[in-house]
Formats: C-alpha cells, sequence, structure tokens
C-alpha cells in the first residue's frame, strides 16, 4: 500500500522530510508495524546511499532544484563507518516513541497505542512529529 509520509519538528516552520510516498505491506495494522516498517525503510535507503559511491561528485541545476524543493542540498555524503543493526534501529525507534520523544498522526488522528489495531488504507497521511528537547537547568 502506498502511503505519504511526512516528518515534522516542533518550532520549525518547513518538515524536516517533504511529503514522500512510500510503499508498506498491507500487514501494516498497528502503530508498532508501522514505525518497524518505516525503520526498514529507512536503513534500507541508508545502506543504499552508502554503496552508491559517485566517481564524480558534482551537481546539476536541475538536482539543485530538486533537492532545493525537498529543504536541503548537498551531494549524499555519508559519514561514518557504521552500518545500522536493523534489530537494534527498530528498538530505539519504538522506545523513543514510548520515551515521548515523538509522535505519529495518521490523517490527523493521533496514534497512541503501539499494538492497537488500525485501519490504514491506500494514500493515507502519516506524519512523524519529533519533539525538541530543551537545554538548560530544571531549576
Amino acid at each position: 500500500m502506498k502511503l505519504w509520509i511526512t516528518v515534522k519538528s516542533l518550532g520549525k516552520r518547513k518538515p524536516a522530510l517533504a511529503k514522500q510516498a512510500v510503499e508498506l505491506p498491507e500487514t501494516t495494522r498497528t502503530l508498532r508495524l508501522l514505525i518497524e516498517n518505516m525503520v526498514e525503510q529507512q536503513v534500507q535507503s541508508f545502506r543504499e546511499r552508502k554503496d552508491a559511491a559517485a566517481m564524480l561528485v558534482y551537481l546539476m541545476p536541475e538536482e539543485i532544484d530538486a533537492q532545493g524543493a525537498k529543504g536541503k542540498v548537498g551531494f549524499g555524503t555519508v559519514h561514518g563507518e557504521g552500518i545500522p543493526n536493523l534489530g537494534e534501529a527498530k528498538e530505539a525507534a519504538i522506545l523513543a516513541y514510548e520515551d515521548g520523544l515523538y509522535k505519529v498522526f495518521l490523517n490527523d488522528e493521533e496514534l497512541a497505542e503501539l499494538d492497537e489495531e488500525i485501519s490504514i488504507k491506500d494514500g493515507a497521511y502519516v506524519t512523524f512529529i519529533r519533539f525538541t528537547m530543551l537545554a538548560g537547568r530544571l531549576w
């Protein structure tokens, strides 16, 4: 099934990730599975970017315009040696949700319970909202 995903951070006007289409399995019936499937896609995308070493690194004007429309222009370089462990990444994403570091909305309705049955239809809109931690003292 095809979904539209947006990632936003509170306090920022532009979304961190412009609305993008993703394909998820039809078996995605809970928030937990939705998060895990999104993590799988992101880890796979990271691995593909890391493996694709460009011989000549330059951007054409069309690429600059396309990337600018998404909010970030870059060469797509992946820094760091580590390849993410899929199991650990899924656990970290679930723990972050349980700790309240982000919220998930399906067609403007908040999804609260990880294992509650949800009905996701083709073409639905999913929004992830990241919360920003405030720096400083509590007292």
